[in-house]
């Protein structure tokens, strides 16, 4: 079952952002909590949004997303920060109905794109992603700003 999640979903959500850290090689980065995740997908004014897949009771799989701004077009969009699904139940058709989700909701209320990022050692991600009509962005390059070095940019403002 495909839906959007509800408050009772959230431990199993940070559950499975820590398996996909883990299984992105970056567990010791995540560093989540139900609270946080609570207070962004359901406190007053949320600003970010979960779909999840459920088997019977379990949830296997999820895609958490906020709004993004395209000043071009001058409609939101999507940004899919995390598309997990569980190892064992992979083959399904979960990630593909989760995405298909987002492209209904970006559909629905006339945004114009669905954008993710992806690791480029991810090879199966990046096959799955193309079999469905994703094109990657090549010639743009993604820059964090983060840490030490944004407490040091912060300290520079006035």
């Amino acid at each position: 079952m495909l839906r959007r999640a509800v408050p009772s979903d959230v431990p199993a959500l940070v559950t499975l952002i820590y398996d996909l850290a883990e299984y992105e090689k970056a567990r010791h980065e995540c560093t989540v909590t139900t609270e946080h995740l609570n207070a962004a997908l359901f406190g007053p004014q949320p600003k970010v949004f979960a779909h999840v897949v459920a088997e019977r009771t379990d949830l296997v799989g999820c895609a958490i997303w906020f709004l993004n701004f395209s000043t071009w077009d001058g409609v939101h969009g999507i940004y899919l920060e995390d598309l997990y699904v569980k190892p064992e139940t992979r083959g399904k058709g979960y990630g593909k109905a989760l995405l298909a989700a987002l492209a209904k909701e970006a559909v629905d209320n006339s945004y114009s794109r669905v954008a993710w990022s992806v690791l480029t050692w991810n090879t199966p991600s990046i096959d799955f992603y193309e079999s469905i009509g994703a094109v990657a962005q090549d010639e743009w390059v993604g820059y964090r700003l983060a840490g030490a070095a944004l407490g040091a940019l912060a300290a520079e403002s006035r």
